[in-house]
């Protein structure tokens, strides 16, 4: 089936994939659900802000005559949660009410391990022990806020900050604290307000409606189901407590892979996608971000997070070069690899169908960058400098895209690069009496029309 997820209406037909897809896509699904023999598995592809397939098999909720899921079934979707805590994190930063280099003691009066700073906790690089103290995870009862609080005076630091990738749900538990405190209004409406509103999520929320996904554990021999209770995560909740649908995550897929303003800065979700620390030291193929975690099959890499909670596990990966994403709810407590079915789903996708890029246009002409544009040398090395959608760009290699740079200008005869290998750093031109451009300085290095020796320079 084909949805709009931005809620935006259209006088032509919504976008699709092709049948033969669309069957691909589906026998995915079929052979996921079969094979983690979880009772249902639902699953949504975005592609460039639409949902351009979903997908259903087996049951919701069992019983005499099985529910099947529809696109507005809600799921647990767990740790997918925390994405949405890091999002209202990163918009008080936006807003100057909070800094990344602030620490839980600049907010949590008296707290324990006030050192660490939100940038750590949001990147699980601060060393902070995995769960809140106690056993909740055997007793599902979350503690309220002053039994959490109190709870992380007997939390350990387990490792050295930085030292190692080191997932905590109290660290985010501990977030959710601090947006409370910096905003004086509680986790839910500040979520409401600030994610799910904005995007159109009205189906996303803490509280299931009656007709949810009931989540089961199915017995690894018999194969039997065991319903498994409901979990009120309390004071927990920016941890994992999140309930969503296909639609409404669909929405979501699509403003990671193509943010604009309703939410954050898009700036700010590429600075939250770039990662802080590898998830794997040895094969470098996983890393984290700002509450965003990116894993790498090939030459792509995907970012996305995976949930899991007592009844349900859910994978969420977007392509945001290629603007597809996809959402997958398995209803059982193990066995279903919902982030790698996700990956696949959008892999098959970006192989299959991949975008028709625009075609090529003439640049207007921009005679104030005209004296800067061909081939120029620094260190030796050539550097050429040209004109794309209207701006600066310099590149140090033909074919190497990752050697390209991006400038905006900073007023006369000055830019800053905004984008790729020196993102931050200056370009200065001089000029010649007469008005003629003389040289380059990037980064402070020379910049010059022929290629000179660093004893050249001198002279």
């Amino acid at each position: 089936m084909s949805n709009d997820p931005t809620g935006q209406s259209a006088a032509s037909a919504q976008p699709s994939v092709s049948a033969a897809l669309s069957r691909d896509l589906e026998s995915r699904l079929v052979r996921a659900q079969r094979d983690w023999r979880s009772p249902g598995v639902s699953a949504g592809v975005v592609r460039d802000g639409h949902l351009v397939w979903s997908g259903h098999v087996g049951a919701a909720r069992l019983g005499e005559r099985p529910d099947r899921a529809d696109d507005d079934t809600q799921f647990m979707i767990g740790s997918v949660t925390k994405t949405f805590t890091a999002l209202v994190v990163m918009s008080l930063r936006d807003e100057g009410r909070l800094t990344l280099d602030d620490t839980l003691g600049d907010h949590l009066d008296g707290a324990r391990h006030a050192s660490v700073p939100l940038r750590q906790l949001l990147a699980h690089a601060s060393g902070l022990q995995r769960e809140p103290v106690g056993h909740i995870w055997e007793s599902l009862v979350a503690p309220d806020r002053d039994a959490f609080l109190a709870g992380v005076e007997q939390a350990e630091q387990v490792l050295p900050s930085h030292h190692a990738f080191h997932y905590s749900n109290l660290a985010y538990g501990l977030l959710g604290q601090v947006v409370e405190h910096v905003t004086g209004r509680g986790w839910n409406d500040l979520v409401t307000e600030r994610v799910l509103a904005p995007l159109g999520m009205t189906r996303t929320g803490l509280i299931p409606t009656d007709d949810r996904a009931v989540g089961y554990q199915i017995d690894p021999f018999a194969g039997t189901a065991t319903e498994e209770p409901l979990f009120t995560l309390n004071a927990t909740t920016p941890l994992g407590g999140l309930w969503s649908t296909v639609a409404d995550m669909a929405r979501y897929a699509a403003y990671v892979a193509r943010p604009d303003d309703r939410v954050v800065r898009p700036d700010t979700i590429e600075e939250m996608c770039r990662p802080i620390i590898m998830t794997d030291v040895e094969g470098w193929t996983g890393g984290y971000g700002l509450g965003f975690g990116m894993g790498r099959r090939g030459d792509r890499v995907y970012v996305g997070h995976g949930g899991a909670m007592p009844g349900f596990l859910t994978g969420l990966r977007v392509r945001r070069p290629d603007g597809v994403g996809a959402i997958v709810f398995a209803n059982c407590s193990s066995g279903a690899l919902s982030l790698g079915l996700a990956t696949d789903l959008v892999e098959a996708v970006v192989d299959t169908e991949p975008s028709v890029p625009a075609p090529w246009a003439p640049e207007a002409h921009k005679p104030e960058l005209a004296p800067l544009l061909g081939p120029w040398w620094s260190e030796g090395s050539p550097i050429t400098f040209f004109v794309r959608g209207g701006q600066l760009w310099s590149r140090l290699s033909e074919n190497d895209p990752a050697s390209e740079t991006r400038y905006a200008s900073e007023g006369r005869d000055r830019f800053r690069a905004v984008e790729g290998r020196e993102r931050g750093e200056r370009l200065e031109v001089v000029r010649r009496p007469d008005g003629e451009v003389e040289k380059l300085y990037f980064a402070t290095y020379a910049v010059t029309r022929e290629p000179l020796a660093f004893a050249d320079l001198q002279g």
